[in-house]
């Protein structure tokens, strides 16, 4: 058994994620461990392929975005999932600033409601 192999226990640990997690992503196909009668073991690229996909599910990507941009690399190399990657992630900015956006103007609104709330008679119904 090589060293630098993680058991399935120790790959939860690792990127503190419960067991169920780590059988989803193999179920879905995001990760593929080495197995070895019931036991599963994780290497290197496996490992990498974690870190990816919880840095993904970080930046608000949905699991099948993450998997094929990982496929992507597979299939036509680093060049098309860079670019892909570019891609991705000009949209996902786009949508987290309009989120954090929306975010200012809710938090803005709940202040002024707070603010009215606290002055005697006040109201929340914006009366």
């Amino acid at each position: 058994m090589s060293d630098d192999r993680l058991s399935f226990k120790e790959m939860c640990a690792k990127f503190d994620v419960t067991p169920r997690t780590l059988r989803y992503y193999e179920y879905i196909e995001l990760l593929q461990p080495e197995r070895v009668g019931r036991s599963r073991f994780y290497g290197p690229r496996e490992a990498a392929r974690m870190t990816l996909i919880l840095r993904g599910r970080r930046f608000g990507f949905s699991l099948e975005e993450i998997r094929q941009w990982l496929l992507l690399y597979e299939a036509e190399g680093t060049e098309a999932q860079m670019a892909e990657w570019v891609r991705l992630a000009d949209r996902q900015i786009a949508v987290l600033e309009e989120q954090r956006k929306e975010l200012g103007d809710t938090i803005e609104e709940l202040r002024a409601l707070r603010n009215s709330a606290s002055k005697p008679g006040g109201s929340i119904n914006g009366k």
